[in-house]
């Protein structure tokens, strides 16, 4: 989902809050300092997801899967392959395969679509604890309506600043077709970073039923910058 290529996950390199009760201005200030330093810190990444569909309309039920291995490279971007699919073959092309699609094209373009005060309004609205850690919980409004911008709420892990939660609604809607849509998504940590764990999405048509979308992001292979410094083939002594 491309909805959320700005805030997919910040490094894990710990830091300090800007204060004892930082403004939404600090916090969302640290989140860009967080996620500079996981860019400089995350090589690469491997996995292998799996993107489901499910219809419900009337007295109709129908469903179509797909997977997917991404290879992501601080060098070059990610790279998607189709490993398999099933079910109809207008949910695997209109829905899995545009969903592949436009996370490629918002990942070529992150400025525009990154969780920042260039693209979005935030305002501190509280504190939960989710999984055990405490996170700050801000609102979230585009500047601009755009099929890759969201309104809604975020959860930023306070230790970390880095998003870990997600619910919210694309600020346009992507087709007439669509009457509204209602997304989720939650970031987990995996080798020493915060990376995306599932997206689920569910889309209400026009012409009646529901559509739920969720992509499962699997098992990471994760490969930190400092691994391939140690990798590197080390010079003879004079």
């Amino acid at each position: 989902m491309a909805l959320f290529a700005g805030c997919v996950a910040q490094a894990n390199s710990g830091g300090a809050p800007p204060g004892a009760n930082p403004n939404a201005t600090q916090i969302v200030a640290e989140m860009q300092r967080h996620n500079d330093i996981r860019d400089e810190e995350l090589k690469q990444y491997q996995s292998l997801r799996v993107y489901r569909v499910e219809y419900h309309g009337y007295a109709t039920k129908i469903s179509a899967r797909m997977e997917v291995e991404v290879k992501y490279d601080s060098s070059s971007g990610k790279k998607f392959r189709i490993v398999s699919e099933s079910g109809p073959r207008f949910l695997v092309d209109r829905v899995l395969k545009r969903a592949v699609e436009s996370e490629e094209q918002a990942s070529q373009d992150k400025r525009s679509t990154a969780l920042t005060p260039e693209n979005y309004r935030f305002q501190l609205v509280g504190s939960e604890t989710l999984q055990g850690r405490p996170a700050y919980v801000l609102e979230v409004e585009p500047l601009k309506p755009s099929k890759f911008l969201y309104q809604g709420k975020i959860w930023v892990d306070e230790a970390d600043f880095a998003v870990v939660q997600v619910k919210a609604a694309p600020s346009k809607s992507p087709s007439f077709w669509i009457d509204r849509t209602a997304i989720e998504y939650t970031n987990a940590m995996t080798g020493g970073f915060w990376l995306p764990e599932q997206i689920r999405s569910q889309t209400w048509v026009r012409i009646g039923g529901r559509a739920t979308l969720t992509i499962d992001y699997g098992t990471y292979q994760v490969v930190p910058a400092d691994a391939e410094q140690a990798d590197a083939p080390q010079s003879a002594p004079n």
